[in-house]
């Protein structure tokens, strides 16, 4: 996987070069040291695959995209949110049709999960977000068969929706399983992020929560890292987990057992959310799943 980079327009370039120009070969080696190691690029948790959908999904995609999928993108093909977008209590209400609570699944991937809990939940209303063109569609394919009007997808990065989101707007924000990125030099990539934190922590309302899941080890301790110390979310987690304290790369996940462990809290399986292939296949192979709860205090 390798991370999307914004192209600058040729303006800026031009600007730039000309501005180089007047400095030396020392002074230019000086600003790219002071510079971020991400300068000028945009982190991103996923890598876009260009998927052709199958006759079936296809179909799905033709039959149910005007019903469930919101036209907040900034364009064709861009997975950025439009710049005018204010996703608030109204813009809720008009999308959805009424003002019940909203949960927002970040990464929804075929979407078992959450059309599975809009079905069971039609006084609550659902957001699935989601990037790849597959699992939009089949997500549109199970809540059409369902005829479920509780449910909407956004094709969009998921930390510019809740940019774009008002404060107190959402109930809850579920992220299950999301992609563990095994590299040290890819950990960056995680979805899980101070950044995203403070955005959640905003658009959530009071009490709310925001629910992860994973079945890699050293990703439950990257969780840890990121959200126990921030204020305003509580850990509501009762389980005491024994975790390492270190990182270890792709491949050396054995290694783990060696390092100095410390306990965390951690919280029950989430009985909200159904036992997904994915998750199944987690447990076949004998990995332990790691629930969160972190709640707005």
């Amino acid at each position: 996987m390798q991370e999307d980079v914004n192209t600058p327009t040729e303006n800026q370039v031009n600007g730039e070069n000309e501005q180089n120009m007047s400095k030396t070969q020392g002074e230019l080696q000086a600003d790219a040291g002071q510079r971020p190691a991400l300068y000028g690029r945009k982190v991103l948790s996923f890598v876009r695959r260009s998927a052709r959908l199958d006759a079936r999904l296809q179909r799905a995609w033709d039959t149910y995209a005007d019903t469930y999928l919101l036209n907040i993108n900034a364009g064709e093909g861009s997975l950025d949110v439009r710049n005018d977008l204010v996703f608030d209590q109204p813009y809720i209400a008009e999308a959805w049709g009424n003002a019940n609570p909203l949960i927002v699944e970040i990464g929804t991937g075929q979407g078992e999960n959450v059309v599975a809990a809009a079905a069971e939940h039609p006084e609550m209303n659902f957001l699935a977000l989601e990037v790849y063109d597959p699992g939009v569609a089949h997500t549109m394919l199970l809540a059409g068969k369902q005829g479920l009007a509780n449910l909407r997808i956004a094709q969009v990065n998921a930390p510019e929706l809740f940019k774009a989101a008002a404060d107190g707007s959402i109930a809850e924000v579920w992220t299950f399983f999301p992609d563990p990125w095994p590299k040290m030099r890819h950990h960056k990539r995680r979805i899980v992020q101070p950044e995203l934190a403070g955005e959640i922590h905003r658009t959530l309302q009071a009490g709310g929560v925001w629910r992860i899941a994973t079945d890699i080890e050293d990703y439950a301790l990257h969780v840890h890292e990121v959200m126990d110390g921030i204020e305003g979310f509580h850990n509501d987690g009762t389980l005491t987990v024994s975790l390492p304290v270190e990182h270890v790369g792709k491949g050396n996940a054995d290694e783990a057992a060696s390092l100095r462990h410390a306990d965390f809290s951690e919280s029950e399986r989430f009985s909200g959310r159904v036992l997904t292939n994915f998750e199944k296949k987690g447990l076949a192979a004998g990995r332990v799943i790691h629930d969160f709860t972190y709640r707005r205090v």
